[in-house]
């Protein structure tokens, strides 16, 4: 399945896959004691999600020894890209600034984060140049 092709992950998913993406590869009791350190959640939970994901085509599962390990079929940037285009497209008709002015009002940015999001919009301004 082509990255481009994967479904849109959950909340309840993008939990999971955020700690595999830090993690790397990780089996089930390993993803549950990371979440667990968050937030209530069973480890039976965390094991249905796990395989329904391998269903849907964002995890891939393979044997290591009689643990099963599981990784993201796709990268951290590459699903947040998507993520962040659907809901720009959902919510606010495509408009990048629009997005942008309303996720800096939600929560000011601190002077470090207001220079990398300077630097970054210098740096695709030069690659239009």
């Amino acid at each position: 399945m082509e990255e481009s092709s994967l479904p849109k992950p959950t909340n309840a998913e993008i939990g999971i896959l955020s700690v595999l993406w830090e993690r790397g590869p990780s089996t089930v009791r390993e993803v549950h004691e990371e979440l667990a350190r968050i937030r209530e959640i069973g480890y039976t939970t965390v094991l249905k999600l796990m395989q329904i994901m391998v269903e849907k085509g964002l995890l891939d599962r393979g044997d290591q020894g009689r643990a099963h390990i599981y990784r993201p079929r796709t990268s951290e940037a590459h699903a947040k890209r998507e993520l962040v285009g659907d809901f720009m497209n959902r919510a606010f008709g495509g408009s990048a600034s629009d997005l942008v002015l309303h996720a800096l009002a939600a929560k000011p940015a601190s002077s470090e984060e207001l220079a990398e999001i300077r630097a970054m919009l210098d740096r695709l301004e030069a690659d239009r140049g």
